[in-house]
């Protein structure tokens, strides 16, 4: 591991040192997010400034933490912190680019940039399972292609590699050349261009000429010539100073590597091709379009490294698919598993231990961890690393599998709060497998391939029927940071996490919001907000129904009750005094007023009684106060929404004006950000929205889906012409049809108004619609033209297609109706890319 100075960063950045406590202070870690904080003691953190978050906010939480080294861009207080070092420069994100620049020019091995709008990490992915056996290679963990990943993948390589393969990825002009002088690639990949982020560029020659320049100093790029947008950007560019060299390939125009057939069968492909005069032919174990150009561009690359194309060919047949994933569910015994099967390196193993660290729900943490296969890294020295930071991560419990570990094992016994076991391979673990062993603790799974975790993963998951509901945590962050966007920076968020999160589970999306750092979260109950606090949520949360036979174990566990009438007011005041006798902080709630909804809240008659029980009152504090808006989504009823804003102003500034302190103020519900964005106030509150549905489509685009609901064929029959299918003998074959029965009913919240032809699942990629009624556990449906449909196959209830707004408007409902209704007997299924 290569580490460098304070001393050196100061002059590798240009930084005015506005305190050096160690100049010779040693730097291992570069850190950019306070909450991934894993080895305080050799950490630089880059404090830098976004539209809503600051880091220099989270210095004084990382020093008390340990970390004594910071680059910040402005000027901090550091009387305090005496005995830490900080180095001021212009701006943090710049100075982190020169850092990883400067290491990448201490090495001379062959490095692999690659970009393209598809298709990045699984090349990227693939030619280190092609290519291990001749480099030891170090490549971005999972997708880090940003101008903060790329820096920080860069600065894994050190002095054992022999070959570095990095992602780039850009979103706006001129972010590439600044990736280029961090990467400074040997050899260049131009996997294809398409439409993402066309928003930022004027068109899409225009992108695809922006992300060229990552290889304006590249000995080689390989592309495909049959993108006709990267060919003609590249004999432009070249018609001018011919500055490119390329290596291609295709199936249409004259190439390096000329494509001659692909021809698939049985979910394999095999591809034919000539080079140097003569035939060339591999084969895959995919047969859709995006692997087949993945694969030829891994094989191309090989070819231009002098790999022997019977080499080739034999390592290409053994490619295997990449979990693009980590997966979070529910296990045995109560407890959660964390399978990351996505890789198995230093850099993806402390994205994983990341991971588990911000699992709150139970103290016990568990890791389950297999040799780590070429690492280049001595067997020692590897596993210290690891061992450090199991440590540093507070993990309790620890199991090694494989004879690498099991001869290291002293370095982890070492940590005498740490329970270890080591076993020589899967197998002994298996043999030796005790499920009462594992009781409400989070276990992470992390595995090479070769040692079959599968098995092991499949032991320690909950059993539950086939069908599942899939949650992207990455798009509820994605989501949220989407409605950031068109706030004002200093507007907080209220993030609803009622009924289940919507159907999505509570305590794993509030853990994913708390990460992101929402302002506040909102339940409807209390009993909700008390299983947050049980699982490790100590965010601020509102109960937006609260129970007057509830208001003891709402202030026991601090949840902050919204008072819409005298009545509930004056009863919560009197069990808070009860509880609160001897005084203490004022407790914090929130005043709901009417203004057009009729649903709950002060009207305007009460609020001169109200302001005296405020005033007259030391026990409680206003947080917030806040109103519904009764139909924000409908542009015909703009007047009426208008008219409820301005009675809000009205009733709620009567409020503020008879208190010492200001209280948030909060209208604006999902539609009513978009819609009615000039009536943010202090906060808004976001529902829908999270989780990937805008009902004004303003911001639909640019949302992301977050759940999909899965479920499989149990079995295909063929019926004769005039047959009927189901209950009720609704659905009639009126030819020759083939049925599939999917394990999915009313009970698990498939609506019945979906019978007989108005709902369809998504089958091998194409819509089968329902036949005959909805049972209570199982749908038929009519694949009649999916001749290739077989027992088993994975089928789509709603995810990107049919999307939950196709499912909700066929069923004549909305889409709330539709995620809150999915049973709690399906399995929740929670990842992250």
């Amino acid at each position: 591991m290569t580490t460098y100075s304070i001393s050196e960063i100061a002059t590798i950045t240009k930084a005015t040192a506005l305190q050096t406590s160690n100049v010779d202070y040693t730097i291992a870690h570069l850190l950019t997010d306070s909450r991934k904080l894993s080895s305080a003691t050799d950490t630089l953190f880059f404090a830098i400034t976004g539209n809503r978050l600051d880091g220099h906010h989270y210095i004084e939480d990382l020093y008390n933490k340990g970390v004594r080294a910071f680059v910040v861009s402005n000027k901090i207080a550091t009387e305090k912190l005496k005995d830490a070092s900080f180095l001021l420069v212009p701006n943090t994100i710049d100075a982190l680019q020169k850092i990883a620049a400067h290491h990448r020019a201490k090495f001379e091995f062959p490095v692999i940039g690659i970009t393209g709008s598809n298709g990045k990490t699984i090349v990227k992915e693939w030619l280190y399972q092609l290519l291990h056996e001749d480099y030891n290679i170090v490549r971005s963990p999972k997708s880090y292609n940003s101008q903060i990943g790329v820096p920080l993948s860069v600065w894994q390589m050190n002095e054992s590699n022999t070959m570095a393969v990095f992602e780039a990825g850009i979103s706006e002009p001129g972010e590439m050349d600044k990736l280029e002088k961090i990467i400074h690639p040997n050899i260049g990949i131009f996997t294809n261009v398409g439409d993402a982020h066309n928003e930022s560029f004027l068109n899409i020659k225009h992108k695809t000429k922006e992300k060229l320049q990552l290889f304006k100093h590249s000995d080689v790029l390989i592309y495909c010539k049959d993108h006709a947008h990267i060919n003609g950007a590249v004999a432009e560019v070249n018609s001018v100073n011919n500055r490119i060299k390329t290596f291609t390939w295709s199936s249409n125009a004259d190439a390096e590597v000329k494509i001659t057939s692909i021809m698939h069968a049985n979910n394999h492909t095999f591809i034919s091709c000539f080079f140097k005069h003569r035939v060339f032919d591999f084969e895959i174990p995919f047969s859709d379009k995006a692997s087949v150009e993945n694969a030829i561009h891994c094989a191309v690359t090989m070819l231009y490294l002098d790999v022997e194309p019977d080499v080739i060919a034999a390592r290409m047949k053994l490619l295997s698919p990449i979990a693009m994933r980590l997966e979070m569910k529910d296990g045995i015994n109560n407890c959660i598993l964390i399978n990351d099967s996505y890789n198995s390196d230093f850099g993806s193993i402390r994205i994983a231990i990341d991971f588990l660290g911000q699992q709150n729900r139970f103290a016990k943490r568990t890791i389950i961890l297999s040799d780590i296969l070429q690492s280049g890294e001595g067997e020692i020295e590897l596993y210290e690393r690891i061992a450090k930071i199991i440590q540093q991560a507070g993990v309790q419990k620890f199991v090694g599998i494989g004879a690498a570990l099991t001869r290291q094992k002293r370095l982890f016994e070492l940590n005498t709060t740490l329970e270890s076991h080591f076993y020589t391979d899967t197998e002994t673990f298996l043999k030796n497998f005790d499920s009462s062993t594992f009781n409400n603790e989070t276990i992470l799974l992390k595995g090479a391939r070769k040692f079959r975790f599968e098995i092991i993963s499949k032991l320690l998951e909950k059993k539950a029927h086939e069908t599942v509901l899939e949650i992207n945590l990455n798009a509820i962050a994605h989501n949220l940071k989407a409605f950031q966007s068109i706030l004002k920076p200093k507007t907080k968020i209220m993030c609803m996490v009622k009924a289940f999160a919507y159907g999505s589970g509570s305590y794993e999306v509030a853990n994913v919001l708390q990460f992101n750092r929402a302002d506040y979260l909102a339940v409807a109950y209390t009993d909700e907000g008390i299983e947050l606090r049980r699982n490790g949520i100590h965010a601020p949360i509102m109960v937006m129904n609260p129970e007057q036979r509830s208001f003891e174990a709402m202030i026991a566990h601090k949840l902050e009750p919204d008072l819409y009438s005298h009545r509930i007011f004056d009863s919560f005041m009197e069990t808070l005094n009860m509880v609160h006798a001897n005084g203490g902080e004022p407790f914090n709630v929130h005043i709901e007023l009417e203004t057009g909804m009729h649903r709950l809240g002060f009207d305007n008659s009460d609020i001169p009684l109200l302001i005296q029980k405020i005033t007259a009152n030391n026990a409680i504090k206003v947080a917030s106060i806040f109103s519904h808006l009764a139909a924000s989504e409908n542009d015909h009823e703009d007047s009426y929404t208008k008219k409820q804003i301005a009675t809000f102003e009205q009733y709620s500034s009567q409020i503020l004006n008879a208190l010492a302190y200001k209280p948030l103020r909060h209208i604006l519900n999902s539609t009513g950000i978009t819609r009615h964005t000039n009536a943010q106030y202090d906060m808004v509150r976001l529902g829908i929205g999270l989780y990937g549905i805008d009902d004004s489509g303003v911001l639909q685009k640019n949302l992301q889906p977050v759940s999909t609901l899965k479920t499989t064929i149990s079995q295909i029959k063929h019926l004769q012409k005039g047959d009927t299918v189901g209950y009720g003998r609704v659905g009639k074959a009126t030819q020759n049809t083939s049925i599939a029965t999917v394990a999915i009913g009313y009970a698990d919240g498939l609506s019945r108004k979906l019978n007989n032809g108005v709902g369809s699942m998504l089958v091998r990629g194409r819509l089968a619609s329902v036949i005959g009624n909805v049972c209570m556990d199982m749908t038929m449906l009519n694949i009649t033209d999916i001749p290739d449909a077989a027992e088993g196959d994975e089928v789509i209830v709603f995810g990107e297609n049919p999307s939950i707004l196709n499912i909700a408007k066929a069923a004549g409902t909305i889409p709330y109706e539709i995620l809150t209704g999915i049973s709690q007997r399906v399995k929740r299924v929670y990842f992250e890319e």
